[in-house]
């Protein structure tokens, strides 16, 4: 799905716009969404991830490999 985080799964989320006079209208609030590639050793070649802030601080700590690990175990093509 547009819009998602393949590590951490963040999804935009819904809400209202609220004005001074407690009107509300419908907005949406985006995740901070970012196109990364990188080389992974396991699989010999690069692969470009959409990520979230937190999901390029998550492979900083796990790893890449680890990380496209999950993500192939859950069945999301890499």
């Amino acid at each position: 799905m547009a819009g998602t985080c393949q590590v951490t799964g963040a999804a935009p989320g819904f809400g209202h716009h609220v004005s001074h006079s407690h009107r509300r209208t419908k907005r949406r609030f985006d995740v901070n969404l970012q196109k990364k590639r990188y080389w992974v050793p396991s699989l010999g070649r690069n692969v470009t991830l959409t990520l979230s802030a937190r999901g390029i601080k998550t492979i900083d700590q796990r790893g890449i490999d680890a990380v496209v690990a999950d993500i192939r175990a859950r069945g999301e093509k890499v």
